[in-house]
């Protein structure tokens, strides 16, 4: 859109006695009313053929038939206008169609205040301010479901048949249910295509984060054309591993090093976590499982009788934890952690954070979704060094990989 001249710029001013900011509205308004009366006009000359009085040029039985007094929302508030009509009720306007009140954009607008953790209160305290338009919180709420079937779709939407990477985590929320208020979690799933870049395939909306719900989580991954995970990065919930072997019993597990630790410090004094923290570092910096394993009896001998459960925990699921040793440094850093999808939770919780409870799994899904398109959007760039990690995971998963490529 070209800008205008100075010089009509100063026309206007001057004009228009325009002095204060205030001035300047109201004479746009007054503009924009006009333009788009000017337009309804166009749009019924272009459908009939011929201009207003031109009886002459006049080639059909059809002609102009009076006004409809119509008040619509524009970005300057309410607004009323003049629709033309015709006789034979064909003319469908454009500019402002038929059964449609608002022309403002207001709806997107809406959705994206309320994708950035706004309540509806909030909403239309601001679309008042903003543009004098008055909208309940009803009609925020109906604004806002009109994204449901987009997300319905973005939620069965078909998937790449192979991921190299795929986290899984839950995020908690509280959700009022047959007038209760139940803890409900969120199952994201984030993954990694043959390309580098990441993306998340699905976020659920289930009770309580259960090995169960994660399989169905799976299976419906599996419905959605997923045939193959080569390594999956979880946290410890129980069961999680027993739910991947049944849906991907060929891809690599990996538990989080981090929520390890973290679940170890729940049994440590707090004098000692520095220290045990610190001791605990040789473990998965280790070169190799097989000095990670030495350093873990060194830290057993030092620890043991003091915190046995910290220790024994990680000789039980010794067999989840230590998967990553076998891979260079590149897909170690990848894998060893789920900080990717706490990263992408910290960012749910940014918009979700005013929220103390959900009125109900819609509307928390709803938020959830476009927080998450909002930060997808951001994800542009894939992950630094691919083409060596892909060419590394070529060599650990040979035949899984070549058939996708």
């Amino acid at each position: 859109m070209s800008t205008l001249p100075k010089e009509v710029l100063r026309e206007m001013i001057k004009g228009g006695n325009l002095k204060t900011a205030g001035d300047l509205h109201t004479y746009l308004k007054d503009m924009f009313k006009d333009a788009i009366q000017e337009m309804l006009e166009a749009e019924l000359e272009i459908e009939l053929g011929y201009a207003k009085g031109d009886k002459r040029n006049k080639q059909t039985e059809n002609r102009r038939n009076g006004y409809t007094e119509k008040t619509v929302k524009t970005q300057f508030g309410e607004m009323p206008i003049e629709v033309p009509r015709d006789r034979n009720g064909e003319f469908e306007p454009t500019v402002v169609p038929k059964n449609k009140r608002d022309i403002s954009g207001i709806e997107e607008k809406v959705i994206a205040l309320y994708a950035r953790g706004m309540s509806t209160r909030d909403i239309h305290d601001q679309i008042k301010d903003i543009y004098g338009i008055e909208l309940s919180a009803d009609m925020v709420s109906k604004i806002t479901d009109s994204i449901i079937p987009q997300i319905k779709e973005w939620q069965n939407r078909p998937l790449e048949s192979l991921y190299t990477f795929v986290f899984m985590d839950a995020i908690h929320y509280k959700v009022r249910e047959d007038g209760q208020i139940k803890s409900k979690a969120a199952y994201v799933v984030l993954g990694v295509n043959l390309d580098g870049f990441k993306d998340v395939l699905g976020i659920w909306i289930g009770e309580n984060e259960s090995s169960k719900f994660w399989l169905g989580v799976l299976n419906d991954l599996k419905n959605r054309g997923l045939k193959d995970v080569l390594i999956f990065c979880v946290d410890g919930l129980t069961g999680i591993k027993e739910a991947i072997t049944a849906a991907y019993p060929g891809a690599e597990i990996q538990r989080c090093i981090i929520h390890q630790l973290r679940n170890s410090f729940k049994h440590v004094s707090y004098k000692d976590i520095k220290e045990f923290a610190r001791d605990f570092k040789e473990v998965y910096k280790a070169p190799n499982e097989e000095a990670a394993l030495e350093n873990l009896i060194e830290i057993e001998d030092k620890w043991g009788k003091k915190y046995p459960y910290a220790i024994k925990s990680w000789q039980i699921n010794w067999d989840v934890l230590s998967p990553f040793f076998k891979y260079p440094e590149e897909i170690r850093t990848i894998m060893y952690t789920t900080n990717i999808i706490e990263g992408f939770h910290r960012q749910l919780r940014k918009v979700t954070k005013t929220k103390n409870m959900f009125p109900s799994d819609q509307a928390l899904e709803k938020m959830l979704y476009l927080a998450s398109q909002n930060v997808v959007k951001k994800w542009t760039q894939r992950y630094r060094n691919w083409d060596l990690i892909l060419n590394q995971l070529m060599i650990f998963f040979e035949s899984r990989v070549k058939q996708y490529i």
